[in-house]
Order: structure tokens, then sequence, then C-alpha cells
């Protein structure tokens, strides 16, 4: 897609929103295919978000970072992945405002979403300690990828666990929303279920490999530091997917879903490091980033955390029916926001 480099910055950005509307319109059908398979497999809301819809929203992302890496922009890869988690957890809040019943937080309750949110936590954790370890690689590779991608996949063990033998379950009220499966969706062929979300999933990355050049071009034509763009541009677009399957799930009333996918998703593209570690090939990627990237990593600990609370507190009436959590996490989005464009 050599042409690409010569659009002009008022055809780049006209460019750069038509595969955001691409983006926005796959991931509202994509919702509707994962609430069905949530249902139709018996997985659940809670699950499916996280592993089903939560991967799949993050296919664009994680093509960008891979792509970024292979180009050998180590700043760009790793940005995207930590600017993608910080704003879809906003995306939380902003789904938060569209629930006018209560608090999202509140009538989602769920153990698999408890779970999952202790789960990024961790992966957040390990790779903010990465860049402090040694810079050894084997072929290339830091062993921190590698406790990366475990620690993901024992995290899931974890999180299934938790949702199936009920140790302890969040006390229902009034306004909790218990998942219950659709008659519809359990009438619907499995067959044809996988092919459709698998074929929307196709697009989302195919999507996001456009996205890399188009956010590439805009940087150099702008000015933008790498980190700027990852966190400002391809982040917040490559994660439109989350914001439209997020508000769609909370208006087809699928809540656990809703707020799965994005903690699940959010999980899921830390997983983004470990893929651009392995596409970078000029040694440990977590020791080229600049401390502005690490900063992120942080802010989505701790936006993490002020969402954790909000599950386990449970407010069910803010201002607006909108919880401390996501007041919270807005203003911490817009501190790092800022903070990036004052460093670019």
């Amino acid at each position: 897609m050599s042409w690409i480099s010569g659009l002009g910055l008022e055809a780049s950005l006209g460019f750069f929103a038509l595969i955001a509307v691409i983006i926005a319109v796959v991931g509202t059908r994509l919702t509707h295919i994962a609430d069905d398979l949530a249902d139709r497999t018996g997985l659940g809301e809670a699950i499916a978000g996280a592993v089903l819809l939560g991967a799949a929203t993050s296919l664009s992302g994680i093509v960008v970072s891979v792509t970024a890496a292979l180009k050998g922009e180590p700043e760009l890869a790793m940005s995207n992945a930590l600017g993608g988690i910080a704003v879809q957890t906003v995306f939380l809040a902003i789904a938060d405002g569209v629930y006018q019943r209560a608090n999202l937080e509140h009538a989602a309750a769920s153990t698999a979403n408890l779970a999952q949110s202790a789960l990024l936590i961790c992966l957040l954790s390990l790779l903010l300690l990465a860049p402090y370890t040694p810079a050894y690689t084997l072929l290339g590779i830091h062993p921190a990828t590698l406790v990366l991608f475990v620690g993901y996949g024992f995290g899931l063990r974890v999180v299934n666990d938790a949702e199936q033998l009920r140790m302890w379950a969040p006390r229902e009220t009034g306004e909790t929303r218990e998942d219950r499966p659709d008659d519809s969706a359990l009438s619907r062929s499995l067959i044809s279920l996988w092919l459709g979300f698998l074929a929307l999933a196709a697009l989302l990355g195919l999507s996001g490999f456009v996205l890399e050049i188009v956010a590439s071009r805009i940087g150099e034509q702008t000015g933008l530091g790498a980190t700027a763009v990852g966190v400002i541009l391809t982040a917040i677009c490559t994660s439109l997917p989350e914001l439209v399957t997020s508000i769609a799930a909370v208006r087809r009333g699928a809540l656990q879903l809703a707020v799965g996918g994005i903690i699940g998703g959010n999980a899921f593209d830390c997983l983004f490091a470990g893929a651009a570690d392995l596409a970078y090939r000029d040694g440990s990627i977590y020791h080229a980033v600049p401390e502005q990237t690490l900063l992120w990593m942080a802010l989505s600990i701790l936006m993490t955390g002020v969402l954790l609370l909000g599950l386990i507190r449970r407010e069910k009436n803010g201002v607006g029916n909108i919880g401390f959590e996501s007041a919270t996490m807005v203003v911490l989005y817009g501190f790092g926001i800022a903070t990036a464009v004052l460093a670019a």
C-alpha cells in the first residue's frame, strides 16, 4: 500500500475516519454473534466477553503493534497496546453512562469479571517489571514474553474455575441482570455462528493492518511523536470495536458481556507486548521503550484497580447512575493524554 505515502494530511485523516467507521460497523455485528455464541455454547456472557469478544475486537490492535515492531518501531508498538488498554477502560465508563437504570458495575456483578480484573492487574504489573530486568534474550525473545503468555493461559483457567465453582457469588439486588440464554440464539446453527464470527474478526484484523500504515503517515505529517500517535490515534481507533460492542451489549441487555468484553479485551491486549517482542528483532522490546510508555503501564494498572474497587463496591446509583469508578477513570485518562501531548 505504498500509495498511502502519497496522501496529503486531509486525505490521510479522511481515510483514517473511513477505517474507523468500518471498525464500528463490524464491531456492532460482532456483539450480536458473540452474545448468541455465549448462549449457544454455554460459556456465559462474562467468559464469552473475555475470551471471544475480547480477543476478536483486539485483532486490529495486535496487527498494529506487530507491524510496528517488525518495522523497528518499538515505541509505537508498545504505546498502541498500552494506550488501547487505558482508552478501553474509559469506554466502559461511557457504557456506564449509556445504561440509565443503575451503575453498570453494580448491575453486571460477576465472579468472572472480578477474576479477570485481578488477572489484568497481574499481567500489567509483569509488563511494568520487565524493563527493570536484565535485557537478556533467547533467539531475540525476552523471558518476560514467555511468562506473559503462560500467565495469561493459567489466568484464564483460574477465571473459568472462579465462575464455574462459585466458591462465593455477588449478592443479587433488584438491579442485578442475570445471564439467561436467549431462546432464539439456542435455535441458531453453531457452525454459521462460528463462521460469521471468524469472518468479522478477520475483517477487524485487516483494518488494523491498514490503520497502522495510515497512522504512521499522519504522525509524519503532523510531527507527533510515536507515543502520541500510538496513544491518541491508533489506540483509540483500534479500540473502537470495544466501545461499539460494549454499548451494543448494554442496549441488548447483555451487561456481563459488556463488562467482560472490556476487561477480557484488556487482558488479551497485554499479549500485544509479547507478540511485539516476538516480532522485534533488535533485542528486548521492553528495554527499547521510553519512560513515557512506562507511565501508561502504571496508569493502566491504576485505572484497573479503580475499576476493580467499583466492581466490588457495587455502588448502585452515583451521579446520573455513574459510579465513582467511572468518573475517576475518566480523570486519570485525561491526565495521561495531557502528559502525552505535552511530552510530544
